[in-house]
């Protein structure tokens, strides 16, 4: 391979083809959890809302749980028999199970089935994408030149967030063309994105298929260099599982919870604790999204500039000391009692709703939207609950909700996602090419994949599980939740300012 010679080495192709089978597979990842709160009420029994959203958001970080046991299987296959197969056989697996969690019948028609069946295939969605992404990040790293692999590598980076966009997009799309109602349906439009899956895994696959193998991992073969046993000589080694424990604990562990706070949790955040409605807290995340993505691709080129540590640390410090005053803002921002200074236009009153719980009462939601002069409006839903047996009532509560921010602050709040989705780009972008840098070619899919699964589908996966637990324990406090990723970011600072260093290593083809 020529390193100073780009178009030899066929390195956008190499990119192109990696990139859109790794941007599928997040697309598959993370539609389940852009779709936890229609999801929980199809797998779960009614009656209590907050525990089925408990309950699916722990399936969700089920998949993110399995990630690293993904990574130790397919790390191994792949330091075994190569990148290429490897991640075919990631992606086809992911594929699958996306399609089958989009035709498993709901709670109503099967039971506890419903949600064991969703667990399984969630677990299987985890076990290959713990495959997926060292393969990819490794195969293009080990095809670019050294003086531009953060730039090169960077490019796979944007494929997470761009899955992100790419469900929320086509989540929005069937959406906005149906009712809510048929939406929310057992066999409604919530599905459509989950057997949209199986054509673009089908794309992909093709593509992956005329790719040839890496090529140091080919030169290693054919000298018969193959590591025997890449899971032995990668932790057993005390060298090497020295490395491996820096590397989550001074980089991941930090990148994982900053990445998933500022798009994850965030965009759950915007919809429950603040109260938007759907259009605007998903359009916000998109516009934020959008304008952030380029800048993986700045701090991978940056990096190889002048290094990853410190690029990665600033982030990690920055969603420390912002998080709590940006989240603030969305609270403050979004508390009708601070838009009392608008007047009301006009109040407009919704058909109520009924629903018979199982002891026979019925609970009776009356929706009315009060609409002020500037742009905006909110639900004020008053809901009473009925004894069956007498119609008396013998409950109420006053709830606010879906609420429709005008325009300033719309602006606002897709700045301030911005800014939270830039720490991820600061975090995310030069991580691979730090990660493929510390580790030797035989053993490197195996070695970088665990600490990279670890501090991402453990340490962040677990963020909204957490957040909403925190939040659920102490309900007085909607900010509680951020003290999980601050924490965890704060220690991982600590850590890889003392222990990592900023070198770029120059030769990772030994």
């Amino acid at each position: 391979m020529k390193k100073n010679d780009d178009s030899a080495t066929g390195i956008w192709k190499v990119i192109s083809a990696s990139s859109v089978g790794t941007m599928i597979e997040w697309y598959d990842f993370y539609i389940f959890g852009m779709l936890a709160k229609t999801i929980s009420t199809q797998f779960f029994p009614e009656g209590n809302s907050t525990a089925a959203l408990l309950s699916t958001l722990a399936i969700f970080a089920a998949g993110f749980i399995v990630r690293p046991f993904g990574a130790l299987v397919f790390g191994r296959l792949g330091d075994l028999i190569g990148r290429k197969y490897t991640f075919l056989l990631t992606l086809a697996l992911m594929g699958g199970a996306t399609f089958l969690i989009g035709l498993v019948p709901g709670y109503k028609t099967i039971g506890i089935a419903a949600p064991i069946l969703v667990l399984l295939l969630r677990l299987l969605q985890g076990l290959a994408l713990g495959g997926e992404y060292g393969g990819a990040a490794t195969y293009v790293a080990e095809h670019a030149p050294a003086s531009r692999r953060g730039y090169y590598t960077s490019w796979i980076q944007t494929t997470a967030t761009l899955g992100l966009f790419v469900a929320l997009g086509v989540i929005m799309l069937v959406k906005l063309n149906m009712s809510e109602a048929a939406f929310n349906a057992e066999w409604g439009g919530w599905r459509y994105p989950f057997w949209t899956s199986i054509i673009l895994v089908g794309v992909s696959v093709y593509i992956r298929m005329n790719m040839s193998e890496s090529p140091l991992f080919a030169k290693l073969k054919s000298s018969g260099h193959v590591s025997k046993n890449p899971l032995k000589e990668s932790f057993s080694k005390k060298a090497n599982f020295k490395m491996v424990l820096l590397a989550l604990f001074g980089a991941v562990m930090g990148q994982g919870v900053i990445w998933y706070t500022g798009q994850f949790y965030a965009q759950s955040f915007l919809e429950t604790k603040a109260g938007l409605e759907f259009e605007q807290s998903r359009t916000i995340m998109l516009w934020g999204i959008a304008f952030a993505t380029p800048f993986f691709v700045f701090f991978g080129w940056l990096s190889d500039k002048i290094g990853r540590k410190w690029i990665m640390l600033a982030g990690m410090l920055l969603g420390i000391l912002t998080y709590r005053p940006i989240f603030s803002e969305f609270l403050k921002d979004t508390d009708t009692k601070n838009w009392t200074t608008h007047a009301i236009i006009n109040t407009e009153t919704l058909a109520p709703v009924q629903h018979v719980l199982p002891d026979g009462n019925i609970t009776e939601k009356q929706t009315n939207i009060i609409h002020l002069e500037n742009g905006s409006w909110y639900h004020i839903t008053k809901q009473q609950t009925i004894a069956a047996a007498d119609k008396t009532v013998i409950n109420v509560t006053e709830t606010t909700g879906n609420k429709h921010l005008p325009q300033g602050t719309y602006w606002k709040f897709a700045g301030l996602v911005f800014l939270l989705i830039l720490y991820v780009t600061m975090v995310y972008g030069p991580i691979a090419a730090f990660l493929v840098e510390m580790f030797p070619t035989k053993i490197r899919y195996t070695s970088m994949s665990l600490p990279y699964h670890i501090g991402n589908g453990v340490f962040g996966g677990l963020v909204p599980f957490i957040g909403l637990l925190l939040t659920t324990t102490f309900p007085g406090n909607d900010l509680v939740g951020l003290w999980y990723p601050i924490g965890v970011a704060t220690l991982c600072l600590i850590i890889g300012t003392i222990y990592l260093t900023n070198k770029i290593d120059k030769e990772v083809d030994d």
